[in-house]
């Protein structure tokens, strides 16, 4: 028999050992208490606005558009939205469906919110188009759209801190919105968990979402206009797709340059921190703007915070390649109460101009009139519908 040890022979001695001093060690000491389950917190459904805008971002997010069916005309529509605004009262309190298959999975709300928005079809389908809003862009200089990420005649945004919370909501929705209408694209997003008053990163690694509005009654909530739409907000959804490979190969000069900011700080290339103010005037030793005109920060700027967007964004990321390239980009949503006012003249730009387009293609865009949120016994789009 060999007396000297084997390599394996040492290693399960070793992990023995290892084990059985862990285990006494821990019977000297006390047990720890277990940790308390995190309570199913639930967002309010009930509202002069929809939840889901305002709200603290989520973890994630699902965001489906549906084409209505032929036939699907006024009075169709206001039976589809009765019956989907009760499945989303139910499900953002922890209760199951009236046709929910799995009732375990709507115990945790996880903060779950469902807000809705109108397509210019479904103005159409309810013959209510003199009451619809200016839900139309302008083709940007940019833009690569593809169908199968554009448009829709309704939306159901789906927000929550727990992914099979969002995933049961989703089918839910779509099994009860069956016979009104078919699933035209669904796009997935996620975000960082992080407390309320910190920013985001997108893929890029920027921090995205530094300057919000101040004011949302005046930036986000449409206060005149259509009477229906009082209360209510327009969102713009915008698939913008990163070449991540391409960012990778830039050095951190470069990065900074083009977005106007630190990559790792936030901070305006004038400044030291995120939320310093912007120096456009300053030059630097060659008499060069320190920030570049053509800049994301500069031309994004929008000096007015009444004309702010509010950006609510998530990241999407649909997987590797055999060849190890990625599809990944950013879920670009913001609201805002004037579509012409706010969105279009950053838009435009951005996409004539901005130093970030060397990365980033928009292939995806549709734009919903967001109709205020309901009371007790109401339900999201009376005030068109009814």
């Amino acid at each position: 028999m060999d007396r000297h040890p084997t390599r394996r022979a040492l290693f399960v001695g070793g992990a023995v050992a290892a084990v059985a001093a862990t285990a006494a060690c821990r019977a000297d000491r006390p047990a720890a208490a277990p940790t308390p389950a995190a309570t199913p917190a639930a967002e309010p459904f009930y509202g002069p606005h929809q939840a889901g805008i305002a709200t603290h971002p989520q973890i994630h997010a699902v965001f489906v558009a549906f084409d209505l069916r032929p036939g699907t005309d006024r009075a169709a529509l206001g039976r589809l939205m009765r019956l989907l605004t009760d499945d989303a009262r139910r499900l953002t309190a922890g209760r199951a469906g009236l046709a929910d298959a799995q009732p375990e999975l709507a115990d945790l709300p996880a903060r779950l919110t469902v807000t809705f928005g109108f397509g210019p079809g479904l103005f159409a389908r309810a013959g209510l188009r003199d009451r619809q809003p200016r839900l139309d862009l302008p083709r940007f200089a940019t833009d690569r759209l593809q169908d199968r990420w554009s448009g829709g005649d309704l939306l159901v945004q789906l927000c929550a801190d727990d992914a099979v919370t969002v995933a049961h909501a989703l089918r839910l929705i779509v099994k009860d919105a069956r016979d009104f209408a078919t699933v035209r694209w669904t796009q997935r997003g996620f975000r960082r968990n992080q407390p309320a008053g910190q920013t985001q990163r997108n893929l890029m690694g920027q921090l995205d979402g530094t300057v919000q509005p101040t004011d949302l009654d005046r930036a986000v909530w449409i206060g005149d206009g259509p009477d229906w739409l009082r209360g209510g907000t327009v969102m713009v959804l915008r698939r913008i797709s990163m070449d991540l490979e391409k960012w990778d190969a830039a050095d951190e000069a470069a990065k900074a340059f083009a977005v106007g900011r630190d990559i790792k700080t936030g901070a305006p290339l004038t400044g030291k921190a995120e939320h310093d103010e912007p120096d456009f005037t300053a030059k630097d030793e060659h008499g060069f703007p320190v920030i570049s005109d053509n800049a994301h920060i500069r031309l994004a700027r929008v000096g007015d915070p009444a004309l702010r967007m509010l950006r609510r964004s998530y990241n999407y990321d649909e997987g590797i390649s055999s060849d190890g390239v990625g599809d990944s980009g950013l879920l670009f949503v913001s609201y805002q109460a004037d579509l012409d006012r706010q969105f279009v003249p950053v838009q435009r730009r951005l996409a004539d101009s901005d130093l970030l387009n060397l990365w980033i293609t928009p292939v995806g865009s549709a734009v919903f009139a967001v109709p205020p949120g309901c009371g007790p016994g109401g339900w999201i789009g009376e005030t068109l519908l009814a």
